[in-house]
């Protein structure tokens, strides 16, 4: 929205909106993102992360054709608030999803180039607002809002060829399942690779372990873990709060406040964005070598100096003006990009445990999103009342961030999920009963009290047929009774490979077996 609402179409199709107007119709998609985030972390762990991901691309893509077609202001906040229910949805679950199927030793990285995809998107967008800048007609802000529409879609058809996280699976006791994913993951399709089944071993236990704490409650989850909420939801207000929407939502007013006007605000805005892109590669090679804490701090400090200057530069208001404020605007998106950007939204889904995940992400996106909204409805209120001060306000917020981060935050790069609960020393104290410790036992012992969750190879007289019921983890059998592949050497396969596997499983020829040679598949069951 920052390059339409300051086109002169847009503002003489909707009567040319006061900048309390603009500021309600930007913002008020964020109040449909709270709400969304407050409800789908139950409903992501009800249907799973892979199709809460679907349902929230299909609501964002209704949101976005309304808005597309508005015939005036109700309609375009109507289609603001739809689309905002599927970026709360998407925004909440994305990040669980992805910490659930990272491993530890490039969780980080993984995340950080997930918030390149999202400012890659905003990046684009600010040129296509300034490219439809030239349309002479109502189309110089319908195309945009149209474009959304069609990432929506694709995200949604991308939901179709991903897998189910497999953490969701072995919580759910879709333990047949959950292995054949974990072994895509991490062992190459081969339920029998040693890595996949130790994976599946500790995920599973942590699973039984948690089960122990009873039923999983919001206050439970405030009693037992409010530490780790705590850090969870003032990661994400403080990324609101440091300023990054004020430049985000509103550059183009920014840089005419510092001289740029009309069409060159919108260019310098679509600059800053490829700098602001940019900035947000190196995370890629450093948050899990640095670690979250260095990357959040400098980062912050960066802010601090630079909305300073951006503050003092406005305020002397000298011929050098526009240009410093530019400047210092690239400088500030840059840090942003590079920390604050992608580390809260990484931080939440890893620090909390599995039972709680998807609430404890849906609160601190719900924080998100309620500061988001109140920067988004209160900048262009405070531009006109206070000006240059607006930016010393918020890097006050950079220097609260700073020490939050230094005295609260720990170190979490490197860490598997399961072992959080020994960083923060708030790992379950109940008792388990005979049965739940017979089933811990049966995974971690070499003993097996309940043989139907033993899932390993024979030795002794524990075999496949003491698998987990209905799973047969022998390799299916060629027509000559050997097992596909096994002349061959083992190989890594690519990501075109995994999805070529996931997507092609279900798929059987006229003779029943997999529609892929070589690709292991459960054997004796149907894919409903």
């Amino acid at each position: 929205m920052s390059g339409i609402i300051t086109g002169p179409f847009f503002k003489d199709y909707f009567n040319q909106p006061t900048r309390a107007e603009i500021g309600t119709m930007v913002a008020i998609l964020e109040i449909g993102a709270l709400i969304a985030s407050l409800c789908v972390g139950r409903i992501g762990d009800m249907i799973g992360r892979r199709r809460t991901i679907l349902y929230g691309s299909c609501v964002f893509f209704i949101g976005g054709a309304l808005q597309t077609f508005a015939n005036g202001m109700p309609m375009m906040i109507l289609g603001r608030i739809i689309a905002g229910f599927g970026v709360g949805a998407l925004s909440t679950i994305v990040p669980v999803y992805q910490s659930e199927i990272s491993p530890p030793h490039n969780r980080g990285k993984l995340a950080c180039i997930e918030f390149t995809g999202n400012v890659s998107g905003y990046a684009a967008s600010v040129w296509v607002d300034y490219f439809c800048s030239y349309i002479p007609s109502n189309y110089s802000w319908r195309v945009p809002l149209l474009l959304q529409c069609f990432m929506g879609l694709l995200l949604g058809l991308g939901s179709l060829l991903i897998c189910e996280s497999p953490r969701w699976l072995l919580d759910n006791d879709h333990d047949e399942e959950g292995i054949v994913v974990i072994a895509n993951l991490y062992g190459g399709g081969d339920i029998h690779n040693d890595k996949a089944r130790q994976e599946y071993r500790e995920i599973k236990m942590n699973v039984l372990l948690q089960r122990q704490e009873g039923e999983r409650t919001y206050y439970e989850m405030f009693r037992k873990y409010y530490k780790r909420l705590f850090i969870a939801m003032s990661a994400q207000a403080l990324a609101q709060l440091n300023g990054i929407n004020v430049i985000s939502y509103y550059a183009p007013l920014v840089f005419e406040s510092a001289g740029w006007m009309g069409r060159n605000a919108i260019l310098m805005t679509g600059i800053n964005g490829i700098t602001y892109l940019l900035s947000t590669i190196p995370p890629w090679y450093l948050v899990d070598k640095w670690g979250r804490r260095k990357i959040l701090m400098s980062g912050a400090i960066a802010m601090i100096i630079s909305l300073s200057l951006i503050s003092y530069f406005i305020f002397i208001d000298v011929r050098a003006t526009p240009a410093l404020t530019v400047l210092f605007v690239m400088i500030y998106n840059a840090a942003f990009g590079a920390s604050w950007g992608p580390i809260p939204w990484l931080y939440p889904p890893e620090i909390l445990p599995l039972s709680i995940r998807a609430k404890g992400a849906s609160l601190s996106t719900a924080s998100n999103w309620f500061f988001n909204y109140i920067v988004g409805e209160m900048t262009p209120i405070l531009q006109e009342w206070i000006k240059w001060r607006l930016y010393l306000v918020h890097a006050f917020f950079c220097a609260v961030s700073f020490v939050l981060v230094y005295f609260l935050y720990p170190e979490t790069a490197n860490v598997r999920l399961e072992d959080m609960d020994q960083l923060f020393g708030d790992a379950t104290t109940a008792m388990p009963t005979p049965a739940q410790h017979a089933e811990v036992e049966s995974l971690m012992s070499a003993r097996s009290p309940v043989p139907s969750l033993d899932i390993r190879r024979g030795h002794g007289h524990f075999g496949a047929d003491s698998a987990i019921p209905g799973l047969d983890i022998n390799p299916p059998q060629g027509q000559d009774g050997k097992r596909p592949l096994e002349d061959e050497p083992p190989k890594r396969e690519g990501m075109g490979g995994w999805i070529s596997r996931m997507t092609n499983r279900g798929r059987k020829d006229s003779k029943g077996t997999s529609g892929e040679a070589g690709s292991y598949r459960r054997v004796g069951q149907n894919d409903d």
